[in-house]
């Protein structure tokens, strides 16, 4: 009984080390984007959504994916904020493909995403951004392509009403403030638990062996990469301190840019929100070309030796 108290201990010990040593290291990124990212959402949110809408006065045609993929990511929604905004602009009669793009960044990246992300280093967040901003332009290229050869809308957002803005306090400061502790509550709980899984990465998962599975030029790691990003991705703060110690111990950039694309779009919340504007059919061909692009955005920067 005494071997395993002192086995016990030790093993919190260990632990204690590694998650306040991942703590120390990460929670700046953190707080910074939880302070932009409430900044965008009180004092920015309304005007990127009137530049969004504005789009529509404006010949872009089928470019005009750009622009939304863009906005999307500029956005600080959640994709439950974020639908009842983008049926709003359906009324309005904003093209679908245009939708799609904006949609699609906006689950994969925010403000705040990629201050958090700059813990990564500046190669990962480069490819980070440039990732979801194209698997944004390639959701709305294929909702085009889908408009195109049945004629009939690709979104159903019949009876999805924008909700009203939280954000009302007459005091900025307080209105600020009311935001950023929000922003706490909503993902300080996935930070902390993200940080202890990679305490518990960095105690029993062999480094060699991670390196072997996820190592570069090894496709097989990439498709390893995109399927756990479906069940593990819980937050997006949650998991930059994983992909800061699974690239330390030899994770490919190829394989984490799988990761960063199929683990925000199949989040649980995401994939809930998604089902009510989709419907079966087409919620089965948005996972499927999910997993479709993150393959092949991993092998392409395999390809490029980043």
């Amino acid at each position: 009984m005494t071997n395993i108290i002192k086995i016990l201990n030790r093993e919190f010990i260990y632990l204690w080390y590694y998650f306040t040593l991942q703590l120390e290291q990460i929670y700046f990124y953190w707080l910074a984007g939880l302070a932009i990212g409430s900044f965008i959402s009180v004092f920015g949110k309304k005007k990127i959504h009137e530049i969004f809408a504005s789009l529509s006065s404006k010949k872009l045609s089928l470019f005009g994916i750009v622009p939304a993929c863009i906005l999307g990511i500029a956005s600080p929604l959640c994709m439950y904020g974020t639908i009842p905004v983008t049926a709003s602009f359906s009324e309005k009669g904003m093209r679908e493909d245009w939708l799609a793009s904006f949609m699609t960044a906006s689950i994969l990246l925010n403000p705040q995403l990629i201050i958090y992300s700059t813990a990564l280093g500046r190669t990962a967040l480069l490819v980070r951004v440039i990732s979801c901003f194209m698997c944004g332009v390639c959701a709305g290229l294929a909702v085009n392509l889908y408009n195109r050869l049945t004629g009939k809308n690709f979104f159903n957002f019949t009876g999805l009403y924008e909700s009203s803005n939280r954000d009302t306090d007459p005091n900025l400061f307080m209105r600020y403030i009311k935001n950023f502790y929000r922003n706490i509550k909503a993902t300080g709980l996935y930070f902390l638990l993200g940080i202890f899984l990679t305490a518990l990465f960095m105690r029993y998962v062999p480094a060699d062996s991670f390196a072997r599975l996820f190592g570069r030029k090894n496709g097989f790691g990439v498709l390893m990469a995109a399927t756990i990003g479906v069940p593990l991705y819980a937050c997006g703060g949650g998991t930059i301190p994983l992909l800061i110690q699974w690239l330390a111990d030899g994770m490919s950039m190829a394989s984490a840019s799988a990761f960063m694309i199929t683990g925000p779009a199949t989040k649980i919340t995401n994939l809930g929100a998604l089902k009510i504007v989709l419907g079966a059919g087409k919620f089965i061909a948005y996972i499927v070309f999910i997993i479709a692009y993150s393959l092949l955005n991993g092998l392409c920067v395999e390809l490029l030796g980043l």
